[in-house]
């Protein structure tokens, strides 16, 4: 069994009967959701708010009921990857593209619980291009403004043409190598006009599930 499955697994153990659960997006949220599906089938009653359409279509073909935010008054639990993490569980999401629901899902629920293999964990945020989603319009000026931050921005593709997110948007990945201070870049971020939102997930996770020397971990914040 590899890393990311063994973490996707146990994040499974935190779901209980009746929950609303938000489920997250990509490789390792991948492993929970399958494995909350063969629960499902077993008998466990939870709804699920996913992150993606990707991830929508991966719940319903597992047997997982989904719901939306008008149906719902509460998320009892968020569970979702990182493309890092550091000692504080300040994250870097959105390698998959969902980082807007994601961090609307995380920043709703009661509970965000982490998953990640062990080739996530750095000592400072910014070795991956921290994504940022903007809006089309003004696309290049917005690009120059978050360029004058310390980044190299680019506009990530798919194939041959520009990636577009489920929100319509543009992903900016953006090359800092080193972020000092990620409250501080995030919120620089989100005051450029054009910013949607961006993938500094801080003080958002309550605990992390990883392998840390080949044995499974949990840790909090």
């Amino acid at each position: 069994m590899n890393e990311k499955q063994l973490v996707g697994e146990k994040a499974v153990e935190y779901i209980k009967d009746g929950m609303v659960v938000g489920l997250g997006t990509g490789s390792t949220a991948y492993y929970m959701i399958k494995k909350l599906g063969k629960l499902v089938q077993e008998g466990l009653n939870i709804k699920g708010i996913p992150t993606s359409k990707q991830t929508a279509a991966l719940a319903s073909e597992h047997g997982i009921t989904l719901v939306d935010f008008k149906n719902v008054k509460q998320i009892d639990i968020a569970i979702d990857g990182a493309d890092e993490f550091d000692a504080d569980l300040n994250l870097i999401k959105g390698g998959g593209g969902a980082l807007l629901r994601e961090k609307i899902i995380a920043n709703a629920a009661s509970a965000f619980i982490v998953i990640a293999d062990s080739s996530k964990a750095v000592k400072k945020l910014g070795g991956f291009p921290l994504p940022v989603e903007i809006v089309k319009f003004g696309a290049d000026m917005t690009l120059q403004k978050i360029a004058g931050l310390g980044c190299e921005p680019r506009i990530r593709v798919d194939g041959n043409q520009a990636y577009i997110t489920d929100n319509g948007n543009y992903i900016i990945d953006c090359d800092f190598q080193e972020i000092q201070s990620p409250e501080e870049l995030e919120s620089q971020l989100n005051m450029i006009p054009g910013v949607v939102e961006n993938g500094l997930f801080v003080n958002m996770a309550e605990s992390l599930i990883t392998i840390k020397n080949g044995v499974l971990v949990e840790e909090t914040r």
